[in-house]
């Protein structure tokens, strides 16, 4: 039985979230982790200061969009730790809807099970008014169409997930922006990963949605997850 415990960093997109980012990092097992990485995605206030005083490794990503800095953060990790990567990455978000204290039970597949990938589902265990209705309705859209179209039953997009550090670079991930989490989750149905889900508790965010919190941001980024889910049920393996 391996008793090593398992090497893990964390990255963590930011944009303009120097409210909430504290409370993230404080929430944090930073005792069983690696390295947390915030990459700050271009912010106008103290977002990358803040991490900084945390003790988190700070990145800035210029070009706006998750994907970019989620990309941004794996770059980082795969050129810090060729002798050696983490074992496993987990992504979270800067606003505080999500609660870090989450992350070990997040982890948890990976580490006793042998799971590949774990989505943090909050569905279940969302607060009121956490998740609004547009963003209920869009989740279970794309959802229904994975389970037809690629035969694998998810109950969330949500953006709370772990994923081991070898599988997560044999995905290529290439989004930019909207569209990373559902291509994540496709690629790695398309690759064989064993996935599972677990629940996760999920609050009112700190500040408003650069997403669902606008008109422009939800149309966007409905179209760009309906389109990737329609875009690689083209493609062969």
């Amino acid at each position: 039985m391996n008793t090593e415990l398992p090497r893990i960093a964390v990255i963590i997109p930011a944009l303009n979230e120097e409210m909430s980012l504290p409370k993230v990092l404080a929430g944090l097992p930073w005792k069983q982790l690696e390295e947390v990485v915030v990459v700050d995605n271009g912010s106008s206030d103290r977002t990358a200061t803040v991490a900084q005083d945390c003790g988190a490794t700070v990145l800035r990503e210029m070009r706006r969009g998750y994907g970019w800095a989620c990309l941004a953060g794996i770059s980082y990790l795969k050129d810090k730790q060729l002798d050696s990567p983490p074992d496993m990455v987990v992504f979270l978000d800067a606003d505080y809807s999500d609660y870090p204290e989450d992350l070990e039970d997040v982890i948890r597949p990976i580490v006793e099970c042998g799971y590949d990938m774990v989505i943090g589902s909050r569905t279940k265990r969302a607060e009121p008014g956490a998740l609004l209705p547009h963003a209920r309705f869009g989740n279970r859209l794309a959802t229904g169409l994975i389970r037809v179209l690629y035969g694998f039953t998810y109950t969330d997009l949500g953006p709370f997930r772990a994923i081991r550090f070898a599988e997560l670079l044999s995905l290529d991930m290439q989004d930019q922006t909207y569209g990373w989490t559902v291509e994540m989750q496709i690629k790695a149905i398309r690759l064989g990963l064993q996935i599972t889900e677990v629940p996760v508790r999920y609050r009112q965010r700190i500040g408003r949605s650069k997403v669902s919190g606008t008109i422009t941001g939800t149309i966007l980024a409905g179209y760009k997850i309906l389109w990737t889910v329609f875009r690689y049920a083209r493609r062969s393996v």
